[in-house]
């Protein structure tokens, strides 16, 4: 407008100086051309009209600086939020704090504006602009989705908490409790949702094949966890007719490595694969391995925020078809009974949280809770009440039976063996089934060597375990793997196809209790209660009958 305002008082200036010249030269035609005056009139022409184009280019150099002045003193245009259109011709806005209904300039879109976008509004509130979404603005975190468009954000508690709109970039995303999201900078509006610091996924763990066969020497607790999630689900009538509440928590308690985390995942597996024949539906498990004290935070409510984020995870996979497991490990650490914890201040409030949790589930239909623990005893009265924890299942060390079956089971028929048992006559399987036999009998023999702690009780009695009482599923597979690497040292040094002897699992053990870290390093009493079978308040003494190994110097210590 300004350019064309100046072109046309250009032309205005050349029109009149065109016209002031034509008049004087009209002037001087009328005059005979010997008289005098005629004569200083053309001399005076030419400053005539170098005056005249000075006037024009003052003329224009006024006019740019009124161009300037009206520019540097106009009043600066708004930025707002769009907040959606009131009708086809207005629409509602927010500039700094405060709401308007105001008009849009027609060369503006309505239609292609999108909520939450920035706008220009000039000094009569009219939209004059669409600046896009903003690229910048404050961080808060979700704590409650209401309805399909709004959001509750900032405390947990309710104190400075507010509730926004999604924006038209959020209108269909998956949000949910925990999740952070941008603001934009009026605060009514929901822009973008962001990548937590701390992924959700941060708790997932993969879970192998594992069918109940897979699982050896702990028969007794696989038919008691069969009893409790398969029977539920193969006769739901059944169940209802009688009203027989279905479990939804289980504790796995016993010494550590005897398989509660595999138990967890076998559990996992074979249920998810119960209910996707059940509703004929093709269904996938949600494990979440949490280990205790993962969830422990010095920051007051970070414990209970994450709580609640780890049941809402739970309950949102399930929605999207999923079965979620939720399995704590060490669970003593964060459930432990209030009053004897170290963290007494923390789980005065997070044994309640897990306990309203627990509360809002239904059933193992909806969550399947599974705690794992060495120290039962240690745990909180009201997590293992009845309806929340509804079975108690002891996860014992296995037996010589057991301890056959878990051989067979790292003891494939696919691995290199010697050279005469891969050629008896029977077959490879029945080879191995003899030396595992062999094997197992020499490990659970009673003799002097095998002697490894020896445990006072009260009552004045002294009881002597064995190597065989100690063993479990993980030192078995460490022991195959002991062995399977003694095999390939000698095979590497002979240069000769050899395989696992007889003679390596025996090395294999013998180096396994002589060096394996899960036994204390000390006669801390203590320390040795998580490894064995006892009642603590029988226990007297703990002593092993000769040291693991010469670098470590124990001292005998008595409750």
């Amino acid at each position: 407008m300004s350019d064309e305002r100046s072109e046309g008082l250009q032309g205005e200036g050349d029109a009149s100086s065109e016209t002031l010249l034509d008049s004087f030269d009209q002037m001087i035609g009328s005059l005979p051309p010997g008289d005098p005056v005629r004569h200083d009139l053309l001399q005076l022409r030419p400053q005539i009209l170098d005056q005249q184009e000075t006037m024009v280019e003052a003329r224009r150099m006024i006019e740019k600086l009124e161009e300037v002045v009206k520019k540097v003193t106009a009043p600066a245009n708004r930025i707002g939020t769009f907040l959606g259109a009131t009708s086809k011709e207005t629409a509602h806005i927010v500039v700094g704090g405060a709401d308007y209904y105001c008009n849009v300039d027609p060369r503006i879109s309505l239609s292609r504006l999108k909520r939450g976008t920035r706008v220009l509004v000039n000094e009569a509130f009219v939209i004059v602009g669409d600046l896009g979404f903003e690229t910048a603005g404050p961080v808060t975190k979700i704590t409650e989705v209401i309805g399909k468009d709004r959001l509750r954000v900032g405390s947990e508690h309710g104190l400075h908490s507010m509730v926004l709109q999604r924006s038209s970039e959020l209108a269909h995303s998956n949000l949910k409790s925990g999740d952070e999201v941008r603001v934009d900078s009026n605060y009514r509006m929901a822009l973008e949702m962001l990548s937590s610091t701390k992924s959700d996924e941060y708790y997932l763990d993969t879970v192998p094949e594992l069918p109940w066969e897979k699982v050896g020497g702990q028969e007794a607790a696989l038919q008691a966890i069969k009893d409790a999630i398969e029977l539920p689900l193969l006769h739901p009538d059944l169940f209802k007719k009688f009203q027989h509440a279905t479990p939804k928590g289980f504790l796995l308690y016993g010494p550590p490595g005897c398989g509660k985390t595999l138990i967890g995942k076998a559990t996992a597996f074979n249920l998810t694969k119960q209910l996707g024949q059940q509703t004929g539906t093709e269904m996938r498990e949600y494990f979440m391995h949490v280990k205790g004290p993962e969830i422990l935070n010095m920051w007051v409510g970070e414990s209970e925020r994450m709580v609640r984020e780890i049941f809402a995870t739970a309950r949102e996979k399930r929605k999207e078809g999923f079965m979620p497991f939720l399995f704590i490990d060490e669970a003593e650490s964060i459930l432990g009974t209030r009053r004897a914890s170290r963290h007494s201040n923390i789980l005065s409030t997070l044994v309640p949280m897990f306990c309203s949790e627990m509360d809002g589930i239904d059933s193992l239909n909806d969550v399947v809770i599974i705690l794992a623990s060495n120290r039962a005893d240690l745990i909180d009265p009201a997590i293992l009440r009845p309806g929340r924890i509804d079975r108690k299942i002891k996860v014992n060390r296995p037996d010589k039976t057991g301890t056959r079956e878990i051989y067979r089971i790292y003891l494939t028929d696919s691995l290199p063996y010697d050279g005469v048992l891969a050629k008896e006559a029977d077959g490879i399987g029945a080879s191995i089934e003899r030396l595992i036999e062999r094997f197992v009998d020499w490990q659970f023999a009673r003799r002097d060597e095998n002697k490894f702690l020896e445990v006072t009780l009260r009552s004045g009695r002294k009881e002597t375990l064995y190597r065989s009482d100690l063993i479990s599923g993980a030192i078995i597979a460490s022991i195959i793997e002991r062995a399977k690497a003694i095999a390939i040292k000698r095979a590497i040094g002979t240069q000769q196809d050899e395989g696992i002897r007889e003679t390596d699992l025996q090395l294999a053990f013998n180096a396994e209790y002589a060096e394996n870290d899960i036994f204390p390093a000390t006669d801390i009493t203590e320390d040795w209660l998580k490894l064995i079978d006892y009642d603590p308040e029988n226990v007297v003494k703990i002593s092993p009958v000769r040291p693991v190994s010469d670098a470590r110097v124990r001292a005998t210590s008595v409750i």
